[in-house]
């Protein structure tokens, strides 16, 4: 009787292990796969911010923040060009609140005014600037000269009046 009882506990505990190692084997092999999947997103990802990080250059080529040679222009004129930079944005959104900005050569639609929306300035002499009244719109192109530190003359080279649709 006693040998009964230990043949079924032993086989009993080797049901036990195996049912523990095929357990864990299973679960093992999910993490493995999981693992696998979570490393082709991140390469995925990663090519991802790869490519916008080239996108990020090539837009960022004609911008003042990167043009080290108009940078160079500021300052061996002497000017802060961390203080210059804004203060050449309000200027040109100064004139916006005063009934319209004087650097657009658009009439505006009635009751409406022709407001400059954003700039990007492009190097030390020119900038782009995009302007609109609610319903039409269109793109400046200003060339700039900057006087002294607090004072910035404007004058349009070119502007576009988009077509309505």
């Amino acid at each position: 009787m006693k040998q009964r009882i230990f043949m079924y506990l032993f086989i009993f505990s080797l049901l036990l292990i195996l049912f523990q190692y095929v357990n864990a084997k299973n679960v093992f092999e999910d993490d493995i796969r999981t693992i696998e999947k979570s490393n082709a997103k991140v390469e995925t990802l990663t090519d991802s911010i790869a490519v916008l990080h080239d996108k990020i250059f090539e837009l960022s080529h004609f911008n003042i923040d990167q043009n080290e040679d108009a940078i160079t222009y500021f300052e061996n004129k002497g000017l802060d060009v961390e203080a210059l930079v804004p203060f050449i944005k309000d200027e040109i959104y100064s004139n916006n609140v005063r009934g319209g900005n004087p650097l657009i050569p658009y009439a505006a639609n009635e009751g409406k005014t022709m407001l400059i929306n954003s700039i990007k300035i492009l190097n030390h002499k020119w900038l782009i600037a995009d302007f609109s009244d609610g319903i039409f719109w269109g793109e400046l192109l200003v060339k700039y000269e900057v006087i002294n530190q607090n004072e910035v003359t404007f004058n349009v080279i070119d502007s576009l009046l988009y077509p309505l649709r």
